[in-house]
């Protein structure tokens, strides 16, 4: 079972499913989908279903959402195992990623942003133990973000996304971005770390946790990129939804951290 948000069902990977595309954004090459093949080659895989949709906060996964029943409703007393990814959504961390695209970020809009995580935290925790009470058997694992923008200056010579323009992200915006990524990481763990003392079976999945796979591959450094920028705006791409959202190849690295 795949639960959440736009990184969840794969906003921006591409290869997206029929009626999906537009609202729900679920890809094919979502990480969720990733795992569920590996699972089923593996002849470890029954029943499996993708609610996850774009756009969705914690609230939403319990209420009809872009014309779509309630996530929550599709789980049942024997799921083995829950994926997700939620919670930016409840931060409004896309309008915040605007701002630093269209205008200046650092300053006031950042401490706005990090002063709404603890309450994040506290939605996350909520959503874990509704899952639970719901499938009590199963093993859920949260699947962080990560960071999408590089810490520094552009790498000098790298082919880079015209998101990393002159002018578009400044350092200091690179810079307060990634406090508002690392705090976000920071918050869904602590928030497992709360559902795990209600004795909830749940692990968290931070890219974090995996440097090898992840480093040099944000937006802006000199690895291939993870994430979609500026090319989501081309005609016959995605549009915005998809901008700092993960490619093929960085829902991939994320299927690389359920372990299951």
């Amino acid at each position: 079972m795949v639960l959440g948000d736009s990184y969840a069902s794969g906003t921006g990977a591409g290869a997206y499913q029929d009626g999906t595309a537009g609202n729900c954004w679920r890809s094919n090459n979502s990480y969720g989908e990733v795992v569920a093949a590996r699972l089923r080659a593996a002849g470890g895989l029954g029943s499996f279903a993708n609610v996850s949709c774009s756009g969705a906060a914690t609230a939403d996964l319990s209420r009809p959402f872009k014309d779509r029943p309630a996530q929550l409703d599709a789980l049942k007393r024997d799921t083995s195992l829950v994926l997700l990814t939620v919670g930016t959504n409840d931060i409004d961390y896309a309008t915040y990623g605007g701002m630093c695209l269209q205008a200046d970020c650092t300053g006031a809009p950042t401490e706005a942003i990090l002063a709404r995580l603890p309450q994040m935290g506290s939605n996350v925790t909520a959503l874990l133990t509704e899952i639970d009470k719901r499938s009590p058997d199963a093993r859920i694992v949260l699947v962080g973000y990560g960071r999408q923008v590089s810490t520094s200056d552009n790498p000098p010579g790298a082919p880079l996304d015209p998101v990393c323009g002159a002018g578009i992200l400044t350092a200091a915006e690179r810079r307060e971005g990634n406090k508002v990524a690392d705090g976000l990481d920071a918050t869904l763990k602590s928030a497992v770390t709360a559902a795990h003392r209600k004795g909830i079976s749940v692990t968290y999945a931070s890219p974090f946790s995996k440097p090898e796979t992840f480093a040099g591959h944000a937006l802006c450094e000199a690895g291939t990129p993870f994430l979609r920028g500026f090319d989501a705006l081309a005609p016959g791409q995605e549009g915005p939804e998809a901008v700092f959202h993960p490619n093929q190849q960085g829902q991939a690295a994320l299927a690389t951290l359920v372990r299951v």
